[in-house]
């Protein structure tokens, strides 16, 4: 019996496998006209090449930060993917999404079913008892002839792509956060060596105008500005805790650690400020995540104007069953003269909906054209912001070689004139604006370090940090 079953329903679904080798789209196949870009960035140093391989292979490989070369920074990116809740949530979409279009590309296939059953029965007097059993197999299928199932797959198929890029912008957004506030404690342990230093020197100024005042030969106003200096100083040391403090719990919520568990031991800041592989622009379309993301968006409502356009066709659904007849008894389940079968086809077309589907066609369209517009302005915004950190970037590098410089004539002039006034040649007001001068050229100098490295480490995030689309090559809207 089960063998004849599955004869007829293959025979049945037959005609269904051969409408659906006809099966067609009804997407439109060109979304838009392609994104004009740039042949190359306005403020593009010049290219260098790379240092060496092992850092090519690194970007390639996403994981740009080996380029600051610092080992602590290194250890606490590989935290970032096990522990951050944000990037949890994105995988857990991109699962969501997977599940989603498996659940799609099942509508495409037959459904089919079995059903079963058994009774006993029986009486009094010669009636007996007897036992009967009951089977059939079923199978329905609707043939997706005018593509709207293969649209619709498709369409959450670049869905999953989306939320792959999705995941790829959250990671992406959770290292620059990290680096970003790794640097910036760096330069807080900086800045609070040298006010350390700062307040030791000061400590000396104020013990050296003490004795002079002692001595008669110093006024009291020279005092009280060498103290009030030295406070100010060790007030700028006590903020700066506060400052390093709060880096370093933003760095434990990025790993995954509740502040009170986690620290970052003071050690020497690695100031290195890489060069980074900037490319020219059209590799941005496929190198950015965000960028890649909006294209998909694109290419999945295009896809939805199909399933919107097939509604305006007739469904058709083949079904077919067959199996014994029920009441039969155990021993005639199986006989060829006892089976059932049926074939059936079912057409169903909506005549008359007050331009609903239209409506639906219409929606979809002008979704469609709202997704390549997102698509277009985050290109462009893309754009601006490598341009942005480019620029940035060579306006610091001068920055901080004409601050580097007007530090070391400020340090320099701090010291001659606290030489002119332990010599009485001088007023301590000179000496506590000399120092001030010299601490503030010494603090902007670490500030723009930092800058320099927060810089690099945005151009590194606007250009995609390496990133590439793992699909292949899509169509650019």
């Amino acid at each position: 019996m089960a063998v004849t079953t599955y004869r007829i329903i293959t025979q049945g679904l037959s005609l269904g496998l051969l409408l659906l080798v006809g099966a067609c789209s009804m997407a439109p196949r060109d979304p838009s006209a392609p994104l004009e870009v740039s042949a190359s960035w306005k403020n593009a140093p010049t290219a260098e090449g790379w240092v060496s391989a092992d850092a090519a292979r690194s970007w390639d490989a996403g994981q740009w930060w080996t380029l600051f070369q610092d080992p602590v920074l290194a250890g606490l990116m590989e935290r970032v993917d096990i522990s951050n809740q944000n990037l949890a949530l994105a995988v857990a979409n991109v699962a969501q999404a997977q599940a989603l279009l498996t659940q799609q590309q099942a509508a495409l296939w037959p459904t089919l079913g079995v059903q079963g059953g058994v009774q006993r029965s029986g009486g009094g007097g010669s009636t007996g008892s007897g036992s009967s059993l009951s089977a059939s197999l079923s199978a329905s299928w609707a043939p997706d002839l005018w593509g709207r199932l293969g649209d619709a797959a498709r369409a959450q198929a670049a869905n999953v792509q989306a939320s792959q890029a999705d995941l790829a912008n959250a990671r992406l957004s959770a290292q620059g956060s990290l680096a970003a506030a790794y640097f910036a404690l760096r330069e807080a342990d900086a800045e609070i060596a040298l006010l350390d230093d700062t307040v030791t020197a000061y400590e000396r100024s104020t013990q050296i105008t003490q004795n002079r005042y002692d001595a008669g030969v110093a006024a009291r106003t020279d005092l009280l500005q060498a103290q009030a200096t030295l406070l100010s100083a060790q007030a700028n040391r006590t903020a700066l805790g506060r400052s390093r403090a709060i880096y370093e719990h933003a760095i434990a919520l990025l790993v995954g650690q509740t502040p009170a568990d986690f620290s970052v031991e003071a050690q020497q800041w690695v100031g290195v400020v890489p060069e980074v592989p900037v490319g020219v622009p059209s590799t941005l379309l496929l190198r950015r995540p965000d960028i890649a993301r909006a294209e998909r968006s694109v290419a999945a409502a295009n896809l939805q104007i199909g399933v919107a356009r097939s509604a305006f066709f007739p469904n058709l659904t083949l079904s077919a069953s067959g199996g014994p007849s029920t009441g039969f008894p155990v021993s005639n389940l199986f006989s060829a003269s006892n089976l059932l079968w049926s074939l059936g086809l079912s057409v169903a077309e909506t005549l008359f909906d007050a331009g609903a589907r239209q409506a639906r066609v219409d929606q979809t369209m002008a979704a469609r054209d709202a997704a390549i517009a997102s698509y277009r302005q985050t290109a462009l915004a893309a754009m601006g912001q490598v341009e942005d950190q480019l620029t940035t970037l060579q306006t610091l590098a001068v920055q901080t070689d004409q601050t580097r410089q007007a530090a070391d004539a400020a340090a320099r002039v701090e010291q001659q004139v606290l030489n002119s006034y332990q010599a009485g040649l001088s007023a301590y007001t000179a000496v506590v604006t000399a120092q001030a001068t010299a601490l503030s050229q010494r603090r902007a100098l670490l500030q723009l370090q930092l800058q320099r490295q927060q810089a690099a480490v945005g151009l590194i995030q606007a250009l995609g940090g390496g990133w590439q689309a793992p699909w292949e090559a899509v169509a650019t809207p």
